[in-house]
């Protein structure tokens, strides 16, 4: 029986860096009414509060709540009346350095330098570092339009791996590629999910949009997870309906 069901968040719950809606609270409020939910994304804290912990219902059970940022190198949990941090594993001052400057090198080796941006490319989450094409500010209808299929961010996914081989490299939201240490990445946090809940991974569930070889969903589905895959926030709202329906 599933017992916690884990999601992805930018694509799945909500689009790119946007909060939730009131339609995807309030199914969340419904889930955590009957299972425990897990978060696992690639944003840091910041992003996860604004997209999430600040739309949820007051009557949520948020006990049963586990935020699990950047891909799970950190871990918050709801307890005493406040958020607080579990764990947090973070890169260092060299590893940091040689993740900005292979970066700089792929993106002149590959050509994919757009045209415009929009805010920093480059986001430094302590535990993972993250590369948006567009930039952090980059509109939504932007984001769709520069790599719907994922090609060019695969192309330099490729060159990084050449010059980062010790460490994970991801292709997550819509223009993302997430960087962390050798076998982090969402299996590793889901792995480190059941240490932490005491919930076996048998007993879990995941839903994403980016179940596939290459995306950053589809450790979930190597680590022989049930696996959902969505195309966007509507498909998880049909989901969430239905496993709502079984588990009461």
């Amino acid at each position: 029986m599933i017992r916690l069901v884990a999601f992805d968040l930018d694509g799945t719950l909500a689009e790119s860096k946007q909060a939730l809606k009131d339609t995807m609270a309030e199914a969340l409020a419904n889930l955590l009414a009957v299972a425990h939910v897990a978060l696992i994304s690639g944003g840091d804290w910041p992003q996860f509060h604004a997209q999430i912990v600040s739309r949820l219902a007051p009557h949520t059970n948020l006990s049963n709540l586990w935020l699990m940022p950047t891909t799970g190198t950190k871990l918050y949990t709801y307890r005493d009346n406040a958020w607080s941090p579990v764990y947090s594993e973070l890169f260092t001052d060299d590893e940091r350095k040689a993740i900005l400057s292979a970066f700089d090198a792929s993106l002149e080796a590959t050509g994919f330098k757009p045209e415009r941006t929009w805010g920093e490319r480059i986001e430094d989450r302590g535990s993972q570092i993250t590369f948006s094409a567009l930039g952090q500010q980059a509109p939504i209808v932007e984001k769709h339009a520069w790599d719907p299929d994922f090609a060019k961010r695969k192309v330099i996914q490729a060159d990084l791996y050449q010059r980062l081989p010790s460490l994970s490299i991801n292709l997550g939201g819509a223009t993302s590629i997430d960087i962390t240490q050798k076998g982090v990445d969402k299996g590793y946090g889901l792995k480190k999910l059941r240490d932490a809940s005491g919930v076996a991974l048998e007993e879990m569930m995941f839903i994403g949009d980016a179940i596939f070889p290459g995306g950053n969903d589809y450790p979930a589905k190597l680590l022989g997870l049930e696996t959902v895959r969505v195309r966007d926030p509507e498909g998880t709202l049909a989901a969430i309906a239905a496993i709502v329906a079984c588990l009461r």
